[in-house]
């Protein structure tokens, strides 16, 4: 099993929204950087742990985990013209763009703000806090995931 950071913009789709969503069930879709993308189609597995981040919101952090349960797909998006992510190179014939699904876990008791894991010096390395760092998917170190998870008041 490994871990994962996944941002959201909540004004999109939120941890509430993932909660109330059929079978607590989403597609993670959208995604347009090539690096995010390489680590859906070669290291998000079924069964990895995702930490859930609410991020352009005041504060930005971790509200809680949520578990892959379908690997990587075809994004459709990509081929609709009317979508937002609409990618004219892009076809069932011509697959650029791939999504997972992931299904709520557990609610955090407290968010667990960027700033808090900023300051706390054992999370010093994990990406998210790192100048520069905007992907949308990046891996987590179990250490950096058992901290936030105790910060966040889970024992996990």
């Amino acid at each position: 099993m490994a871990y994962w950071l996944f941002k959201t913009e909540p004004f999109q789709f939120s941890w509430d929204d993932l909660k109330t969503s059929d079978r607590q069930t989403t597609t993670w879709d959208g995604i347009r950087n090539y690096q995010a993308r390489n680590f859906l189609r070669d290291n998000v597995k079924l069964g990895d742990k995702v930490l859930f981040y609410h991020s352009r919101v005041d504060p930005p952090g971790i509200v809680g985990i949520a578990v892959v349960t379908r690997e990587a797909y075809a994004d459709p998006s990509a081929w609709n013209p009317k979508s937002q992510y609409y990618d004219a190179k892009s076809s069932p014939d011509n697959i650029r763009w791939l999504m997972v699904d992931v299904t709520f876990s557990q609610d955090f008791p407290r968010m667990v703000t960027l700033e808090q894991m900023k300051n706390e010096p054992d999370l010093s390395d994990m990406l998210v806090v790192k100048r520069g760092q905007r992907l949308s998917i990046q891996p987590v170190e179990e250490r950096h995931f058992r901290k936030v998870c105790s910060m966040g008041g889970l024992n996990e």
